[in-house]
C-alpha cells in the first residue's frame, strides 16, 4: 500500500497511501480532529502539486507541478491567484522555462517576480532519477549540479540569473524585507545554507556543520531562520554521507528541525523526534513552529503536520491524513494556511494543494 515517490525532488520527501482513505468530517476535505482548519478549499486536482507558497500580499501561490498526463514529465513552476469566493477557479500558469527540472519557487517582495531553481541551462531534458538499487534501495535525493537560481516575472520571462557556480544551488526563499535570499548550495563541498544580498549579489555561507542543511525560511519578523538538517555523527554515518555527496546524492530519511538567528549565529536543534522532520516554518507569532513529520510511524508514513514551541515542547498534531500532509505556510496576515496533501485523491497517488482558514 505504501509507495515511495521521487517526482517532487529536492524540497520534499513523499510517501503516499494508495488505498481508500475515508473522510469522516462533515467537510469532505477535512478530518474530524483537524480543529485548526476551517473552510478548506482544494485548488488542484491531479498530478503531483507541491511546495505551494503565498506571495507577500497573499493574493498568489507559487508551486511546483509534475503531471505526465498534461505533458509535464518533471517539476515545473506555476503560479495562480488564490480564490477569494466560492466557485472561483484556481487557474495556474507556467512561469518556469518548461525545460529541465525546477524546484522551490518563492515570490519576491514586489509580488511581481518569483525565484526558483532550474536545470534548463545544463540540459533541456528531465535529469535522470538515481537508481536506488545501487544504494540498497534506500530513499535518496539527487543534488543535480545543473540547478541554478533564476528570477522570472509573472509571465514567465526570466529577468535574472542569480547563481552561476558549479554544483547544486536551489531551495531559495526571501527575507520579509525582500532584501535577502536564503538558499542551499554545495559550492563549498557540503550541503549548507547561504544568504545572498539581492542588491549587491554578495553571498555568505551561514551553516558549517557536516550534514544536509536545506528547506530554510525566515521567521515573519525576519530575526530568525528555520530549516531541516541531517547530522551524521558515527563513523559509518559520516562515511555514507560523504560517499553519497561525492555522487551528488543525499539520504533524507533522518532529519530534524533547526533554528538560528537570521545571520546563522546561535544554531539550535529544536526537534529530537527521530525519522524525517522537515518542511518547517515559523507561524505568524515568529515563535511557534509548524512542520511535517513521520516520527509516529516506524514504517515511514503517514506524514502529518505538527506544531511545537522553539524549545521543542508543546508538540501538537494538526493534520490527520493517512498518507501525506506537508509544506505548511501561513499567509502574511496569519489568517490562512496552505499545505499539500494526498487527501481526497480518489485512491490515486495524486498530491494536491489545499488552502484553509486557520483557527487558533
Amino acid at each position: 500500500m505504501a509507495i515511495l515517490k521521487t517526482s517532487f525532488f529536492q524540497c520534499l520527501v513523499v510517501l503516499v497511501f494508495t488505498g481508500f482513505n475515508p473522510l469522516i468530517a462533515q467537510d469532505s476535505l477535512q478530518y474530524a480532529d483537524e480543529s485548526h482548519f476551517k473552510n478548506i478549499q482544494q485548488l488542484t486536482f491531479g498530478g503531483d502539486n507541491a511546495e505551494a507558497y503565498f506571495s507577500f500580499d497573499g493574493k498568489w501561490l507559487v508551486f511546483q507541478k509534475t503531471n505526465p498526463k498534461e505533458n509535464i514529465p518533471c517539476d515545473q513552476i506555476y503560479i495562480g491567484k488564490v480564490p477569494t469566493k466560492v466557485g472561483e477557479k484556481f487557474e495556474p500558469k507556467l512561469v518556469s522555462p518548461g525545460k529541465g527540472r525546477t524546484t522551490c519557487g518563492a515570490f519576491l517582495k514586489d509580488n511581481k517576480h518569483v525565484v526558483f531553481a532550474s536545470t534548463h541551462l545544463s540540459d533541456a531534458n528531465c535529469p535522470p532519477v538515481p537508481d536506488r538499487s545501487k544504494y540498497g534501495n534506500k530513499y535518496i535525493w539527487p543534488l543535480y549540479a545543473g540547478y541554478d537560481i533564476f528570477v522570472a516575472d509573472l509571465n514567465g520571462k526570466i529577468t535574472k540569473q542569480l547563481t552561476n557556480q558549479p554544483g547544486y544551488d536551489a531551495e531559495a526563499t526571501i527575507s520579509p524585507d525582500g532584501k535577502t535570499m536564503l538558499f542551499t548550495s554545495t559550492r563549498d563541498g557540503d550541503i549548507d545554507l547561504y544568504t545572498m544580498d539581492l542588491k549587491s549579489g554578495l553571498v555568505k555561507r551561514i551553516t558549517n556543520q557536516l550534514g544536509y542543511d536545506g528547506g530554510a525560511w525566515y521567521s515573519p519578523d525576519g530575526t530568525k531562520i528555520i530549516w531541516r538538517a541531517s547530522r551524521p555523527t558515527s563513523a559509518e554515518e559520516v562515511k555514507e554521507y560523504r560517499e553519497l555527496l561525492s555522487e551528488n546524492l543525499v539520504a533524507p530519511t533522518r532529519m530534524e528541525v533547526w533554528i538560528a538567528n537570521a545571520d546563522g549565529s546561535n544554531p539550535k536543534q529544536v526537534s529530537h523526534l527521530g525519522q524525517a522532520n522537515w518542511a518547517p516554518a515559523y507561524m505568524p507569532d515568529s515563535k511557534t513552529i509548524i512542520f511535517a513529520s513521520n516520527h509516529e510511524y516506524k514504517r515511514g508514513f503517514p506524514f502529518n503536520l505538527y506544531t511545537m514551541n522553539e524549545d521543542g515542547s508543546g508538540l501538537k498534531k494538526i493534520s490527520r491524513d493517512k498518507g501525506f500532509d506537508a509544506f505548511p505556510m501561513f499567509s502574511t496576515d496569519g489568517k490562512k494556511v496552505v499545505f499539500c496533501s494526498n487527501r481526497n485523491n480518489g485512491g490515486t497517488r495524486d498530491t494536491n494543494i489545499f488552502v484553509a482558514d486557520w483557527v487558533d
